[in-house]
């Protein structure tokens, strides 16, 4: 059975501004966040897990403006290929079980453009910084 992967390796940085580095502790896979002097670690798929939802739920906020937008960029105007966006937009958690789900040119897109997520010591999610998309979050 193959290692989980950190989904938002490089992605991740703490209350300070400080990169938390993806590492493994055994077999499991961490995100090290730098507090003071310590690191703290925490399974990185309990951090993934909230990025996604939090994502999730902001996408959902605006669903059709990207489904019609996911619908013009592929040039589809079938009732069937709106639906498959939706149920993948409504399943978006189903990206932690995928193997290569996001890949290092996808992470160097989304560092690119400015996105970042804050955690706090306990690999609580903070904040989650999307460019382009409405305004901040809190």
């Amino acid at each position: 059975m193959s290692r989980y992967e950190p989904l938002f390796a490089g992605l991740v940085f703490n209350e300070g501004g400080e990169s938390a580095e993806s590492v493994y502790v055994g077999d499991e896979a961490c995100y090290a966040i730098p507090e003071e002097d310590f690191l703290y670690h925490v399974e990185a798929i309990e951090v993934d897990r909230q990025i996604v939802q939090r994502l999730k739920e902001r996408f959902l906020a605006m669903k059709d403006t990207l489904v019609d937008a996911v619908m013009q960029m592929t040039g589809s105007d079938d009732p069937f290929s709106r639906a498959a966006i939706v149920r993948s937009l409504e399943n978006m958690e189903q990206i932690l079980e995928a193997r290569g789900a996001v890949t290092e040119d996808m992470r160097l897109g989304l560092w690119m453009t400015g996105f970042r997520v804050i955690v706090n010591f306990r690999g609580e999610v903070v904040h989650v910084e999307v460019p382009g998309l409405d305004g901040t979050e809190e």
